[in-house]
């Protein structure tokens, strides 16, 4: 059920980005007056098709779930002999520059429509995150050097402001990219405000793969480690614990927070533990001897034995919601938009030049991975992932490769500039190069899924 659920929340997100990016293609042509003979999502073999409109368009379904395409009345594909003058003014090889690099643009400029629509309405409604509030950092981490502890709530990042968790890590992210170090204005409880700095030798070297602030020693802030609830005759109920006790200390070390707490719980089955708690202002010592229970990671793992004593202990971070009006959710989202597509050129351009590690070209199997993830967890989260995959599409559609949308208009911007076609068999040999290419990168990145999986 869980692989289903992850295939449709993949099909309908690639799906329908790939329509829309058609589309655009599609609107633009008939703008314009072009001829459109077919629009089909998929490649290769059609197995379905309805003809509808004036000019009788095609729409299909082809057997090959790779992208799409909309197919145009082209001199260059088809015979356009005893066609009528009328007709062949449709015809795209015989529109002004300008009106095929619209043609060409839209597709991708589609996708960022899309993506501008989805923050925005996101935006606007609000979305419950974790507030830029910091765990303690591990010792000896970049974090913990730098003098961050936890309860801060860090405010900016280089003159940046930042409220919740995705905003921190966004703006640490774009440090690390340029190889800058990053100024934190931290704001501390009963201590004012603080000006931190994590060095460039820090961020440089940072893998931008997986957990990117936890190899920072940066962790979100979670709440003491509070007893919300004893359940039935475990062994927190039979030690005594109540709820609303404070752990205060295990064995004589300090408990951060929740998470915490429930590591040492369950790396202690069987042994006992000292509790330091507070219950109603008074200070109290409990022994507590988890249970010890075999527990699998996962399908087909080895089991393991952890220490359980059923009780549920505070672990959620703060969370808030900041709902923007209209005019300033679109603004946001503009911005959101700009600085994605910048950050993923950048990216792309640091894996060139071997600053960054192939490692991180995704393929279909870490997205639609990612689409079950984000699907399973709201709507919110599902809406905001098929935006940045919308961006992907657009940045990846605009990239010089011939084949793609971003050949194309190289080739137009050199007839714009040269004020003559680029020579037809320069773009055949171009067209082969851009094949190849794609189908290297397809390659590297279902690699790099599998090797993920593994």
């Amino acid at each position: 059920m869980s692989f289903l659920h992850t295939l449709l929340a993949f099909v309908v997100a690639l799906g329908s980005l790939i329509v829309i990016h058609e589309l655009g293609h599609y609107w633009v042509a008939r703008l314009f007056g072009v001829k459109v003979l077919r629009f089909s999502i998929g490649m290769g073999k059609v197995v379905w098709s309805r003809r509808f409109g004036p000019d009788q368009t095609e729409w299909a379904v082809s057997a090959l779930p790779l992208g799409g395409y909309v197919k145009m009345l082209d001199g260059r594909e088809q015979d356009l002999s005893g066609l009528a003058p009328a007709e062949l003014k449709r015809e795209f090889t015989r529109q002004s520059v300008w009106v095929r690099i619209a043609i060409v643009a839209a597709g991708p400029l589609a996708n960022f429509i899309v993506a501008i629509l989805l923050f925005s309405g996101l935006y606007m409604v609000g979305v419950a995150e974790p507030s830029s509030k910091v765990g303690a950092s591990a010792a000896g981490s970049p974090a913990a050097i730098a003098g961050l502890h936890g309860g801060d709530r860090v405010s900016a990042v280089n003159g940046q402001a930042v409220a919740v968790w995705s905003e921190l890590r966004w703006q640490l992210i774009q440090a690390a990219i340029d190889k800058a170090e990053a100024r934190l204005d931290v704001e501390r409880p009963g201590a004012g405000h603080y000006s931190l700095l994590l060095p460039a030798a820090a961020l440089a070297t940072l893998d931008l793969e997986g957990d990117v602030l936890g190899k920072l020693g940066i962790n979100v802030g979670r709440p003491p480690p509070v007893i919300e609830e004893v359940v039935g005759d475990g062994a927190g109920a039979r030690a005594g614990l109540r709820k609303g006790d404070l752990i205060v200390a295990v064995d004589g070390r300090p408990v951060a927070d929740g998470p915490a707490f429930i590591g040492m719980v369950r790396g202690s089955p069987g042994r006992t533990l000292n509790l330091a708690l507070r219950r109603a202002g008074q200070d109290l010592q409990l022994p507590l001897t988890p249970d010890a229970q075999a527990e699998q990671a996962g399908k087909g793992a080895t089991a393991v034995t952890v220490g359980k004593i059923n009780v549920y202990v505070a672990q959620m971070p703060d969370m808030i919601t900041v709902p923007s009006s209209a005019p300033a959710a679109l603004q946001k989202a503009v911005a959101k938009v700009w600085d994605t597509s910048a950050m993923t050129l950048k990216m792309i351009g640091k894996m060139i030049v071997g600053e960054v590690s192939w490692k991180n070209v995704t393929g279909p199997i870490t997205i639609a991975d990612y689409a079950g993830q984000t699907a399973r967890i709201g709507a919110a989260s599902y809406l905001s992932f098929i935006a940045f995959i919308s961006i992907s599409l657009g940045v990846m559609n605009l990239l010089p490769i011939p084949v793609l949308d971003g050949g194309h208009l190289l080739y137009y911007s050199l007839e714009v500039l040269t004020g003559r076609p680029v020579p037809e068999r320069v773009g055949e040999i171009a067209q082969r190069l851009g094949v190849g290419l794609l189908v290297t990168l397809m390659v590297l990145a279902v690699f790099n899924d599998f090797a993920r999986l593994l």
